[in-house]
């Protein structure tokens, strides 16, 4: 998906050398999910199960929204 490049590209190149290790390994495991859960997920239609997760997950969102 085109938006998910865009999204996760842009997260790469502004934020994950400058992220944790956990929040590295974290973005990682979003890099593993089937393209539509990921989708799903940093669009707000669902939450992530772990609540770590779900904090990257609302800081990928914030990062598309200053696009």
């Amino acid at each position: 998906m085109k938006e998910l490049d865009v999204l996760m590209n842009t997260y790469l190149e502004q934020c994950y050398t400058s992220a944790s290790g956990e929040d590295q390994q974290l973005f990682e495991t979003l890099l593993e999910w089937p393209d539509p859960d990921l989708y799903a997920l940093l669009v707000g239609r669902d939450e992530a199960p772990d609540p770590k997760l779900e904090a990257l997950a609302r800081r990928l969102r914030a990062l598309s929204q200053t696009r």
